[in-house]
């Protein structure tokens, strides 16, 4: 058995985190109350999957010689790159189920490596598909291509993780697509900087992942997805290297930066950027506030989100979601609304903010949210994190943990997000939450519970997050919840297009929510994309059947959607 080339912490290969993570001792008390709660038996929890399981068929195609050491076929390898981390990816490697593993993993160290495996694999007809942190939870890195190339490719830029410069002046750094988000901010600390950019996978997704998925951060308003952040960026193509110019603003046609952000590693592979920076936090101010019901924290979220104050974080979570991650009282709608500043005290931010929770008939802990004021960034967050908006963010950051095993005993728990506008909302969520809860019920034979939280909020629209919990008809059969959990996937892409809302508002399409992104979008734009992806990739080699099919080849929606999968 060959040795993994990564240099990495050894990551889990069926699931979320390291090899070394551990669940504690109160986190198996938390799933094994929630395996209870879905009717799952609790005695103990399921065993993951090992290495030595998994038969692997040999790599269809020899890797070039001048790469050698570049490529590797190692088990573990393969495996962990023949996934990303979505439900469906989940239940498959506890179903010891992998049949369109990689062919190869590679790990280029530097631009001309990838631009020789690009001119490889175009050459050979050979599939390549830009991994990043492998945090994908919508199919947008399995190696399912359909049958009309010799071999696959994953491309793993984990040694291109430096920040390369930093121009303190003008707040901002160039830095390698393949740092993780933990490695990219310890390098811009010293120099008292933060990308400020924190999404639920932040410590295993990398810079260039979050370029080309648009993924959204952490904070609720203002800088909400990467694109704000990037400066300039620099991508390798099959035809050659495209980069754009670094400037803070131009009106000089389309801006060639939104080409590149969002194009889910099917137009060439990012390499570095220049990316916006901003001062350390030093002032933080929170609150946790509960409402009587969700109509009125809804208007008070609407009231800040119009009102210029911009806040760090405004989520509001339903009372099924607040029941769901074990916050607050457990029964009313709750709102964990914070502020942030690397420049000015913040009174008056929550003062306002707080009168127009008054006016809604939102109640808060007037005493918490004084101490919240009376403690810098530099203490860590310690006081920060206390009370309810700080368990709603540690099981936030820790949900994914909780997940794998839930999903090993036969549960169901995935999570879908869009946006919409304020006009359309209560009828939007109303018909989401009913046509979601009863296609569970169709699919499974029971009830599930639908929740819903906003991440994120805009003055003309939130961003709501759904999740869902459910069993499969089979609990001694996992495959029986892969086939429930197409159903609902489908639904779930079907109903957030058809009310109005986007399939997607910052986990990227990838795969799985491609029929939906063909419904929002036009077919003339899928076109002029398609003609983009011709020009950059002629052969169409990079990531197929993401977003679009290239021209002239017909891959369609492969992998976890696929009847059979």
């Amino acid at each position: 058995m060959s040795n993994t080339k990564s240099t990495r912490p050894k990551r889990r290969f069926w699931g979320w985190g390291l090899e070394s993570d551990e669940l504690q001792p109160m986190e198996v008390a938390i799933v094994k109350g929630l395996m209870a709660r879905l009717g799952l038996p609790a005695a103990g929890l399921p065993t993951p999957p090992h290495e030595s399981e998994f038969v692997l068929p040999p790599p269809r195609i020899a890797a070039p010689a001048a790469l050698a050491d570049v490529f590797s076929s190692a088990p573990h390898d393969r495996l962990t790159h023949s996934y990303g981390k979505s439900f469906a990816d989940s239940v498959r490697m506890w179903n010891r189920d992998v049949p369109n593993p990689p062919d190869w993993v590679a790990f280029p160290a530097n631009e001309q490596a990838i631009a020789d495996i690009l001119d490889w694999a175009s050459r050979e007809n050979v599939a390549v598909l830009p991994y990043g942190g492998g945090s994908s939870v919508c199919g947008g890195v399995e190696p399912a291509v359909g049958d009309g190339y010799r071999a696959t490719v994953s491309l793993d830029l984990e040694r291109l993780n430096r920040v390369l410069e930093v121009d303190r002046v003008s707040r901002s750094a160039r830095v390698e697509a393949g740092a993780l988000g933990p490695e990219l901010e310890a390098q811009i600390r010293p120099h008292g900087l933060t990308l400020r950019h924190f999404p639920q996978s932040f410590q295993f997704s990398t810079l260039g992942g979050w370029i080309v998925t648009r993924s959204g951060g952490h904070y609720a308003t203002l800088g909400t997805h990467i694109d704000e952040f990037v400066q300039s960026v620099r991508m390798v193509c099959p035809s050659g290297v495209l980069e754009t110019r670094r400037l803070p603003g131009s009106g000089a046609g389309p801006d060639p930066n939104r080409l590149v952000t969002g194009s889910e590693g099917i137009l060439g592979v990012v390499t570095e950027a220049w990316m916006r920076l901003q001062d350390r936090p030093r002032f933080r101010a929170s609150a946790s506030v509960r409402f009587a019901d969700l109509p009125a924290a809804v208007a008070c979220v609407r009231s800040l989100s119009q009102s210029g104050l911009n806040p760090t974080n405004c989520r509001l979570l339903d009372a099924a979601e607040v029941a769901f991650a074990g916050v607050g009282d457990g029964r009313s709608p709750m709102l964990v609304l914070g502020f942030e500043s690397a420049d000015h005290g913040l009174r008056a931010w929550m003062d306002r903010a707080l009168e127009l929770v008054r006016d809604c008939g939102g109640q808060y802990d007037t005493a918490a949210v004084e101490r919240s004021m009376q403690h810098a960034a530099s203490d860590e967050e310690a006081e920060h994190r206390k009370g309810a908006a700080g368990q709603w963010r540690d099981a936030f950051i820790r949900m994914p943990y909780w997940r794998d095993p839930v999903v090993g005993a036969g549960g169901i728990l995935d999570t879908f997000e869009t946006a919409i506008t304020w006009d359309r909302f209560e009828s939007f969520y109303r018909g989401v939450i009913d046509e979601v809860a009863a296609v569970i019920r169709r699919a499974t034979g029971r009830p599930g519970s639908v929740s819903c939280r906003f991440t994120h909020v805009y003055p003309d629209g939130p961003a709501p997050y759904f999740t869902y919990a459910a069993v499969g008809s089979d609990r001694a059969d996992l495959a029986s919840s892969l086939a429930a959990w197409r159903e609902i996937k489908l639904a779930c892409n079907d109903v957030v297009t058809r009310l109005g809302g986007t399939v997607t508002h910052h986990h990227a399409v990838g795969r799985d929510h491609r029929s939906g992104y063909e419904r929002e979008s036009s077919s003339l734009y899928r076109d002029a994309l398609r003609a983009a992806k011709a020009s950059l990739d002629p052969r169409g080699v990079l990531n197929p059947g993401v977003l679009i099919d290239p021209r002239d080849r017909a891959v369609g929606i492969t992998g976890a959607l696929e009847p059979g999968a």
